[in-house]
């Protein structure tokens, strides 16, 4: 494996109901190398996207260490956080969460606007990345107009507008049909093996999880097979 980008050690997270202690995850330890695209496959209530929420530092652990992009995640503040997110990461769910009220473009171009790049330079990365996505003809559409496979793309570009270090993609083919799931999982692909970013994906499937590189399982909280 590459130089590690990721690198998880004995990472815990306990959730408070009440009177009882629910251990979501048990002492995670995980590396994952530059330029390689993972999938972290469980079952619903696995642990999956707990672990995603805290390598992606959406989360904090409750106990352990999570070194992202050689920085220790757990010690910075919430502003700091923030920051080395909008610097490093990108992000694709299962929902898209694009924005209603704006186009294509202007969906791709909006984690730019944050960065303070100026409007022409925002737009000319966006048009280049729907480009790629083979998405010429809905530049101007909004997303009521575009099926879910073309939104799902535009998450994509969004995404990888950032030029990320590090992508997290959450379910990202849960609301897809079968053809256009294998299309998206072939971008992704193509993304991690052409563009030399990392991935990490989290799925129930494990057909899916084929598509990586690796596939990290987990069972209550704890890896139990890494293949």
């Amino acid at each position: 494996m590459s130089q590690s980008v990721i690198s998880a050690k004995s990472v815990y997270k306990i959730f408070k109901l009440g009177e009882e202690r629910v251990i979501a995850l048990n002492g995670v330890s995980l590396e994952i190398g530059a330029g390689e695209f993972v999938a972290i496959v469980g079952t619903s209530g696995s642990g999956k996207s707990t672990l995603l929420n805290m390598l992606a530092g959406l989360d904090r652990p409750t106990k352990g260490e999570i070194v992202i992009a050689g920085k220790h995640i757990e010690k910075l503040s919430e502003g700091e956080l923030v920051r080395f997110r909008r610097e490093n990461v990108g992000f694709i769910f299962q929902a898209y969460d694009l924005l209603s009220q704006l186009d294509a473009i202007e969906n791709v171009a909006l984690p730019l606007s944050f960065k303070g790049v100026s409007r022409p330079v925002r737009t000319r990365a966006a048009i280049e990345l729907l480009k790629k996505m083979g998405l010429e003809k809905y530049m101007k559409h909004k997303p009521t107009e575009m099926s879910g496979g073309q939104q799902q793309r535009v998450g994509i570009a969004r995404a990888l507008v950032v030029k990320p270090k590090i992508i997290f993609a959450d379910e990202p083919t849960g609301n897809l049909d079968t053809k256009t799931t294998i299309e998206v999982l072939h971008i992704l692909q193509d993304v991690v093996h052409n563009e030399g970013n990392t991935l990490v994906m989290v799925t129930h499937d494990k057909h899916l999880a084929s598509y990586a590189d690796r596939r990290v399982h987990i069972l209550d909280g704890e890896i139990v097979l890494e293949d």
